[in-house]
């Protein structure tokens, strides 16, 4: 048990000091994935290879791009409003310095409480932050090269796992369900993720917080972190709150987050994926804490991808680890055969297996 546990922690680390490489793999491997189906269909109707190739580039560049796009401008709207209420903004301040020196709270202690700070530590944060953000653009570009060749080369993974599914039937089901599994995921946040941003963009439009549409985009983007992407969302709307209509607005936008991305975020959505991917809510939320804290936040937004592809690895490749399923599922029922869900048909003249039965 102790050289199981050591190994576990060598692996873990080992993967962690490698995050910015995993990370941009498998988030081009999920996109790439998501966009499979179309290609399927398109080569059924008779389009030669090279042009289902070509639609899939577009696609995963176009869903990859929008999404990039849609964080930059959120970011880049919110720097432009936050200047035009600096007088609101010092108004506050005054108004906080006020409430506090009735308090007894004097503008001496609090310089002392601003002397006592740890400068230091805010400049780490500060230098860790840009390091980040200057690494962001050379990860788009590294993972724009991985999109371009994970999307030629997707038109013969059902080769490629007919060939596996010769010697190694298991794991070929188990790449399938991983695979449909995503697919479901992905079609689950992306329905929610609409709808919460519909009801967001229309609550901050009748609330009068500015740029409502960005902040329903944000919202939307942010519903592909499980559980706790509403908390990421809200802040610069209720920010523009505090600043256009006090601390009342502020505490409204938040209650109405709270009604309506928490209620739809983290306790509905949840229950379906649940019923989607085969796990439970407390598996989501646990593997959400354990990836982003391996991954970074990259981690947090594929968390759920990430454990289906660990689950379909290490539990359903192997029948006698088929018992921790139980475990990781939403309910106690007995899941789907594995013949009810899409996966790669074996190759022909595949020989019999070891039970001498056919494949």
């Amino acid at each position: 048990m102790l050289v199981v546990a050591a190994a576990i922690v060598v692996v873990l680390a080992g993967v962690q000091a490698t995050a910015w490489l995993i990370g941009p793999v498998f988030m081009a491997l999920v996109v790439v994935i998501a966009v499979a189906p179309v290609q399927t269909r398109l080569r059924r109707r008779g389009w030669p290879g090279w042009a289902t190739g070509l639609v899939v580039l577009v696609l995963v560049y176009a869903i990859l791009l929008g999404l990039a796009l849609g964080i930059v401008v959120s970011i880049a709207r919110l720097a432009t409003e936050l200047p035009a209420y600096a007088a609101e903004a010092q108004g506050l301040v005054e108004s906080a310095t006020g409430r506090l020196a009735a308090w007894g709270i004097g503008p001496e202690q609090l310089r002392q409480a601003a002397g006592s700070l740890d400068l230091g530590r805010v400049t780490g944060v500060l230098s860790a932050l840009l390091s980040s953000v200057a690494g962001l653009a050379t990860n788009f570009v590294f993972l724009l090269a991985l999109l371009l060749f994970l999307s030629v080369e997707a038109g013969g993974a059902g080769d490629r796992l007919a060939l596996i599914a010769r010697d190694r039937p298991a794991i070929t089901d188990a790449l399938g369900q991983f695979a449909w599994g995503t697919r479901q995921y992905l079609i689950v946040t992306t329905v929610f993720g609409l709808i919460v941003a519909v009801l967001d963009t229309v609550a901050l439009a009748l609330l009068g917080i500015p740029l409502a549409v960005t902040w329903g985009l944000l919202a939307f983007i942010t519903n592909y972190i499980p559980n706790i992407g509403f908390v990421v969302g809200v802040v610069p709307p209720a920010l523009l709150g505090l600043l256009t209509g006090g601390p009342s607005l502020m505490l409204i936008v938040i209650l109405v987050y709270c009604v309506l991305n928490f209620v739809i975020q983290s306790i509905v959505q949840p229950r379906f994926i649940g019923d989607a991917v085969g796990l439970s809510v407390t598996v989501t939320f646990v593997a959400l804490v354990f990836w982003a804290w391996l991954l970074g936040p990259l981690g947090a937004i594929l968390a759920i991808p990430l454990t289906l592809l660990a689950k379909s690895v290490l539990v359903d490749v192997d029948p006698q680890a088929r018992w921790a399923d139980a475990l990781l599922r939403a309910s106690a029922t007995e899941p789907a055969p594995a013949a009810a869900r899409p996966s790669a048909p074996p190759a022909p003249d595949s020989p019999p297996r070891d039970d001498g039965t056919a494949p």
